[in-house]
């Protein structure tokens, strides 16, 4: 795992972060008490967070399968979190050890923890780069030196656009970004949604607090996100239902989070 840039990291711990909020719901350590506070709100205000997580990481890892049986060596993973074991790269190079991954976050401490972590191999790099500036990633000489944009890329957005804003534009970052990658290549994302609640006031406001907020979206909206790709059966569903390996968890029918993967044919 590359570094980028030696500078020192300060991390701002009297704000609760998504990332880490994500990790103490996964069970990790890498928390703090202004975090699990959140999650505990989160959780007090939409119970099927528990399983919801966790079935979100688990269309994570079965995309990655996917998408590497399909033929994809490189994965491009923005908006990464926290590591969490197995990481895309861990169950990506089971497959096929020759995958290449650049992955991307806009905040300190998943660098921070990413260069700790994760194994330094040249296929493998680690990037600062905010999502609400696509081009700035595309370009990014240490994402540009693990991915070659003329073979084609599996693009990861997974559980990170709802954090952007209606005014950050979401379609256009992934509009440039699709823009970006050769035929054949693939979207792979996921997106929290409030259509399967009565009310999702008290979940999104735990945010307010945070360093980002939670912005839910329908499902025509998110499959939006998708024009230009062709979407892979079964389609836009909630991900314990994307081509589960398992039977899905009690309660998956509540789970508020939309999943798919799309192919990108022209």
């Amino acid at each position: 795992m590359t570094q980028d840039g030696g500078q020192a990291v300060h991390i701002d711990t009297s704000k609760p972060h998504p990332a880490r909020i994500y990790d103490y719901l996964l069970g990790g350590k890498d928390n703090y008490e202004v975090d699990q506070v959140a999650a505990d709100q989160l959780a007090a205000a939409a119970p099927e967070v528990w399983i919801s997580v966790r079935a979100n990481r688990a269309f994570l890892q079965r995309a990655v399968r996917y998408v590497i049986g399909s033929g994809v060596r490189q994965v491009l993973d923005v908006g990464t979190g926290l590591p969490t074991s197995p990481n895309v790269h861990e169950v990506a190079q089971e497959l096929a050890p020759d995958v290449r991954v650049a992955y991307v976050d806009n905040d300190p401490i998943v660098k921070a923890h990413g260069d700790a972590l994760l194994n330094r191999a040249g296929t493998t790099s680690i990037v600062l780069a905010d999502l609400r500036e696509p081009q700035s990633i595309v370009d990014h000489p240490e994402v540009r030196r693990v991915i070659d944009f003329g073979r084609p890329v599996a693009l990861f957005l997974v559980a990170v656009l709802h954090f952007l804003r209606d005014a950050d534009e979401p379609g256009r970052v992934v509009a440039t970004l699709r823009d970006a990658l050769p035929p054949g290549s693939f979207l792979v994302l996921s997106h929290a949604t409030g259509d399967f609640a009565d009310d999702r006031s008290e979940a999104e406001a735990v945010y307010d607090n945070a360093s980002a907020s939670m912005n839910l979206r329908s499902r025509d909206q998110v499959e939006r996100f998708f024009d230009g790709f062709e979407l892979v059966e079964p389609g836009l569903v909630q991900v314990p239902f994307w081509r589960p390996d398992t039977t899905p968890p009690a309660g998956s029918e509540e789970i508020g989070f939309y999943g798919a993967v799309g192919r990108k044919t022209g």
